[in-house]
């Protein structure tokens, strides 16, 4: 994958604390290792976050400076470090039922035809959440398609959730949230987030029923992917806009592969195709339908 230059003319940043100086080279050495790893365009408006955000793992490893972050993510010894990097640059905002329109479509239009398709055989629907961050998108879905099913157990049906950041897939896999987040909820929806009781004062943790329906698995989207689907439905949301015209183009075609002809995907509300693809047509916000 080439590597774009995307800071031709960046400055050097100012200290902070005297040890996290972001010089030019720096920036550009980071956004290049980011691209090559996780196809990530790490943009120069990004580079006042992006050095706090480095500052964090230049304490965690007790270094003294980002230069010399930089310089040991040059050897061989960093390999265990890349992931936390990756980690570390990765935007995690979320939220239950965000952009509720999708899951209306998923819990009216979707969730009802493929019951009736496949109940009854023990019929097989699979999703995918292909960014679940810390979980809230994948317990969205669950939420709304075991209101779809009901009571019935004669259904194979399986969320995947997956995400590149390992340290939010732990949170997601937990399920424990701040009550309040629950309670914000809209009144129509709140009765199908199933809860119990949560350790912690001010926490809930979504229920089991809701939980063993879902896998969490760690998956970077530029690396192979070992899922051979087909997927009834994925989610790819607020994920395109960290990528370049030829990750997006070379990801969708591999959604595309995997999606069930008539199978639907949803993408971010500020987000379109790269391209028009041949077999999706779009039938609704950010929301397109696989044709064949």
């Amino acid at each position: 994958m080439s590597r774009p230059n995307l800071f031709p003319a960046l400055p050097p940043a100012p200290a902070v604390g005297g040890d996290v100086t972001l010089t030019r080279d720096d920036m550009k050495f980071i956004a290049a290792l980011v691209y090559e790893r996780a196809g990530i365009v790490i943009r120069e408006h990004k580079e006042a976050m992006t050095r706090g955000r480095l500052a964090r793992r230049v304490k965690a490893l007790g270094m003294g400076s980002v230069a010399e972050y930089c310089a040991f993510l040059k050897t061989p010894q960093a390999a265990g470090e890349l992931p936390e990097l990756i980690n570390a640059v990765t935007t995690n905002h979320t939220a239950f039922f965000r952009e509720r329109h999708h899951f209306d479509h998923l819990r009216r239009e979707v969730m009802p035809r493929l019951v009736q398709e496949r109940a009854g055989r023990r019929g097989r629907i699979r999703i995918w959440s292909s960014a679940c961050s810390s979980g809230e998108e994948a317990y969205s879905i669950a939420a709304a398609c075991r209101d779809a099913i009901g009571p019935r157990s004669d259904l194979d049906f399986r969320i995947l959730a997956t995400d590149i950041d390992t340290d939010i897939l732990a949170r997601a896999e937990a399920g424990l949230y701040p009550a309040e987040l629950f309670e914000r909820l809209p009144a129509d929806v709140k009765p199908l987030m199933r809860l119990e009781a949560a350790p912690g004062r001010g926490e809930a943790r979504i229920a089991e029923e809701l939980r063993r329906m879902i896998a969490f698995k760690h998956l970077n989207l530029i690396e192979k992917w070992p899922m051979k689907g087909p997927f009834d439905v994925i989610f790819c949301r607020n994920v395109f806009i960290y990528f370049d015209t030829q990750t997006k183009a070379a990801i969708l075609d591999r959604f595309v592969t995997l999606l069930a002809p008539g199978g639907f995907l949803y993408l971010g509300h500020s987000e379109s195709l790269p391209q028009p693809h041949p077999n999706l047509r779009l039938i609704g916000r950010t929301i397109y339908e696989r044709t064949a």
